[in-house]
């Protein structure tokens, strides 16, 4: 693709290290969707924002869509994910 513009993407070594998180929270307003990142761990408490994300309306839907795609490419590769829904929610994500 001739009109490809490649972005190169830094990384420091202490974002490189990732967090893990097994909990979040999602709240928006009408100029921006906010995304919690969160650790809870026992005994049950106060849950630790570990990132938080703040992103416009069509960032977030990019993102989701984004995400779609890769769960998609993940499952061909791997299989299904089992889905959460209508099992009892003891950690993860508001919807």
């Amino acid at each position: 693709m001739a009109n490809e513009k490649r972005v190169e993407i830094m990384i420091d070594d202490k974002v490189a290290e990732g967090n893990y998180v097994n909990s979040g929270n999602i709240m928006y307003n009408q100029a921006e969707f906010i995304i919690d990142f969160t650790r809870m761990v026992p005994p049950p408490g106060k849950a630790r924002v570990l990132s938080r994300i703040i992103m416009t309306p069509m960032q977030a839907k990019n993102f989701l869509d984004a995400v779609q795609k890769n769960i998609e490419n993940y499952e061909k590769q791997f299989g299904a994910i089992p889905s959460a829904k209508n099992q009892e929610k003891k950690v993860g994500f508001n919807q």
